[in-house]
């Protein structure tokens, strides 16, 4: 299998999508090392395109926005009731953070020109980092110009290749790309097995110098979440750094948006290393890590990520600045959000959709389980006026296939109620279709 194609199935695809090329004229240094289609995953990656281009299908992947994405946006001219982006509070476009930015770009310019320790840096960066630090109880924050490159450098950094890191299957491609990078050992449990979890790490710990369990707040792809308390115990218990990241947490969980350890009642502290990124909430872009003082002043001097990179550009960190400040003075924005996202959930699960075990706080998935199915129920949903993501193989595999809503606090009822009974109307357009079929495409 191959994330989750049968061999047959795989051979078809490939042999169509050889049949497809026929006519093309042949690639630079084809059948050579210098042929690109050998790199691992080129192939699969050119699987869905044969199968959408067989059924007349566009992609429904890089929509292309006119403007600004809120919960209302628009695409190619036409307004649709957005579900595809990140601005859980509707922060992004608010006036406040727009401002803010703006002033910045006046007193700094866009860009940093350089890296902070040998181009200096500007005082917007550390006032953003001293209060990340104390939005998760910690002595000290780092920020990154990229929530991905901040779990690559920071891992990859902490990590070497005598240690474990025992996590989560669904953990964030940039924590798995952060492990490899370190060349620590990778041991992967099932989503949210946190007995599978300890048993992993129970069995590595002997043989490792040092060990790391890493989990999410908030998973991205299922909206739900670990038991903090328990992975703090499993990781003091077995001499373990806990690592989590907050990239969809924070200002979604919990009664003021602080993450997963408010709306658990877990003392931050048990956690050793807190991961965000400031372009969810925080309208922004970037990522931090919040921890020890000691620990993030050796990384502000030593990780690759901060020593080598430009910093954070000036309106960036001024708007994630001033995101965090309303965050903090209208937490009301965090209830809005919360009971969209289960009234959102609920409506789905009523009309009888699988939304999987998502707590309803910003992030809803409805499994359909087909790659074309999806592709095909996200082109009509989009004819209906509403756009969520779109996870296919070999994203995923070819069984879980699903749209993800994101949800916001300035969605409506009315956004809801519509939503539910466009995808209900888009389901039933589309029908009963099979999966990648082992005997060849249709037609």
């Amino acid at each position: 299998m191959s994330g989750g194609l049968s061999a047959t199935a795989r051979l078809a695809l490939l042999a169509r999508l050889s049949k497809r090329r026929g006519g093309e004229a042949p690639r630079p240094g084809a059948g050579s090392a210098r042929d690109f289609t050998t790199l691992p995953g080129m192939r699969d990656f050119a699987l869905l395109g044969t199968a959408l281009e067989s059924l007349d299908l566009e992609s429904p992947l890089f929509q292309q926005h006119d403007g600004r994405a809120g919960a209302h946006s628009h695409i190619r001219g036409r307004e649709v009731i957005n579900f595809a982006s990140y601005d859980y509070l509707g922060l992004n476009g608010d006036p406040r953070v727009q401002a803010a930015a703006k002033a910045a770009i006046d007193r700094y310019g866009v860009s940093p020109s350089g890296a902070r320790i040998t181009a200096g840096e500007r005082a917007l960066h550390r006032e953003l980092e001293a209060a990340l630090a104390e939005w998760h109880g910690t002595e000290a924050a780092l920020t990154f110009v990229s929530g991905h490159a901040t779990n690559v450098t920071t891992i990859g950094h902490i990590m070497g290749p005598r240690d474990v890191v025992v996590h989560d299957a669904a953990i964030h491609n940039s924590c798995t790309e952060g492990i490899r990078l370190s060349g620590a050992r990778r041991i992967p449990f099932a989503h949210n097995d946190l007995d599978a979890a300890e048993r992993e790490l129970a069995a590595a710990r002997r043989g490792a110098q040092r060990a790391m369990l890493l989990v999410e707040g908030h998973y991205s792809m299922d909206g739900d979440s670990p038991d903090l308390a328990r992975c703090i115990a499993i990781a003091h218990r077995h001499d373990a750094w806990l690592m989590v990241d907050e990239a969809h947490s924070l200002g979604v969980l919990g009664a003021t948006g602080r993450g997963v350890a408010e709306t658990q009642g877990v003392d931050p502290a048990g956690v050793d290393l807190w991961m965000g990124t400031l372009s969810k909430t925080l309208a922004a872009c970037g990522g931090y890590i919040a921890a020890r003082a000691d620990v993030i002043d050796w990384l502000r001097h030593t990780a690759p990520g901060s020593v080598y990179s430009v910093a954070l550009a000036p309106p960036l960190a001024a708007a994630a600045l001033e995101a965090l400040r309303i965050l903090r003075a209208e937490p009301e924005r965090v209830a809005r959000l919360q009971a969209n996202g289960a009234g959102l959930r609920d409506r789905l699960k009523a009309l009888g959709f699988d939304t999987g075990g998502s707590l309803g706080a910003a992030i809803v998935p409805v499994i359909l389980g087909s790659s074309i199915r999806t592709a095909k129920v996200a082109s009509a949903l989009l004819e209906r006026g509403v756009t969520s993501q779109v996870v296919v193989f070999p994203a995923v595999p070819e069984q879980s296939a699903r749209l993800r809503f994101f949800v916001s606090a300035e969605h409506t009822p009315e956004d809801l109620d519509r939503a539910a009974q466009a995808l209900a109307e888009a389901v039933a357009s589309v029908g009963r279709v099979e999966s990648l079929p082992p005997a060849g495409l249709p037609g």
